[in-house]
């Protein structure tokens, strides 16, 4: 992992003035692009050639300019320097570059750290428990005695994951080596999505800085969300869960203060386990006909359910007089951030 010193180094360097946001052109990018002309900040899509023609084709949600590359894996990181560039991560930054963001010596939004603890199924559940988060009871193949959902490692989008009841079903159904078998718990997929500013008070406060609810999501999972179809059509498959959008979601509102002291627990823990958490994350949870949470999931950056809501949702109106998505939220910590001379709070 580059050194947080490394990094403060080269935000040193930069113009404060001239600050551009760049990220890779997938996922939420669009979202990023449109909040940062939102707050008046430039930004760079770092983007396959083939892909240049459909952002052009939004011209409200496309880069102010590209650097085209052949593929994701090697960030053009001097480039991207030069133009005092800070990259937003999201989960095609996460999937594509893999391990070598870990290594980028380029400012990142955020604390890169939350990225490494996502991404590594045993750091991410004892970042869960630590955070006093309800989690689904974790299985190894030959202890498999209930429906159990087995998971790849990584931002997949769920990709790749399968529901098995016994050991003889994991190992006909799963080829891969490293994976997560976790209980599967009946209930309503709920997705909130957070923004913690450590300098920004008020609110809702949280280690001495503010927890701010941004938006919810639940997500369509091919297949599986048109289970009920098929079956009353008589056809038999096997469901897969890969994410191919997201529906807007308001839970009832005696609910919102769990939903509020889960994103408390998870910063506060983040400061326990890797010194913060700024910025957008989310807890995937279940909430049960108990009216009990049960996180699986913390994705420690913006995710895409948040491109629901471009310009704000139903719990931002009544935080921000204007319009604000997640990815305006992200401009507007950054450029206060540089105007407060605390850049290094909110980048790493």
């Amino acid at each position: 992992m580059i050194p947080k010193e490394k990094i403060n180094s080269i935000l040193e360097g930069y113009d404060k003035k001239k600050i551009k946001i760049a990220t890779i052109c997938s996922h939420s990018s669009m979202q990023i692009f449109h909040g940062a002309r939102q707050e008046g900040i430039k930004t760079v899509g770092i983007c396959l050639e083939k892909n240049k023609k459909l952002y052009d084709a939004f011209p409200y949600g496309r880069p102010d300019e590209y650097i085209i590359v052949k593929d994701y894996k090697n960030l053009p990181v001097k480039e991207l320097v030069d133009q005092n560039a800070v990259i937003v991560p999201h989960g095609s930054v996460v999937e594509y570059a893999g391990k070598a963001l870990q290594e980028a010596a380029v400012p990142l939004f955020g604390n890169r750290m939350s990225l490494v603890w996502e991404g590594d199924r045993d750091m991410l559940f004892k970042w869960m428990k630590d955070a006093g988060l309800n989690v689904p009871r974790t299985f190894t193949p030959d202890k498999i005695d209930r429906p159990c959902i087995v998971k790849l490692p990584g931002a997949k989008g769920g990709r790749g994951y399968v529901v098995v009841n016994s050991p003889e079903e994991f190992r006909k159904k799963v080829k891969a080596e490293k994976v997560t078998i976790q209980e599967y718990v009946l209930g309503v997929r709920v997705y909130p999505h957070y923004f913690f500013s450590p300098i920004s008070k008020g609110g809702y406060g949280v280690h001495e800085g503010s927890l701010e609810l941004m938006s919810m999501d639940r997500r369509l999972e091919s297949d599986i969300d048109d289970a009920q179809r098929a079956t009353a059509a008589g056809i038999k498959f096997d469901p897969s869960f890969t994410v191919v959008g997201n529906l807007p979601l308001v839970i009832r509102e005696s609910l919102l203060s769990k939903v509020m002291e889960m994103g408390q627990g998870v910063v506060e823990s983040a400061f326990r386990l890797f010194k913060g958490i700024p910025g957008p994350f989310c807890i995937e949870t279940i909430c049960t006909k108990d009216m009990e949470f049960y996180a699986f999931e913390i994705s420690g950056r913006i995710v895409a359910g948040t491109n629901l809501y471009p310009e704000g949702s139903q719990y931002t109106a009544y935080t921000y007089k204007e319009p604000m998505s997640t990815g305006r939220r992200i401009a507007l910590e950054i450029k206060n951030a540089a105007k407060l001379n605390k850049l290094s709070s909110v980048i790493y």
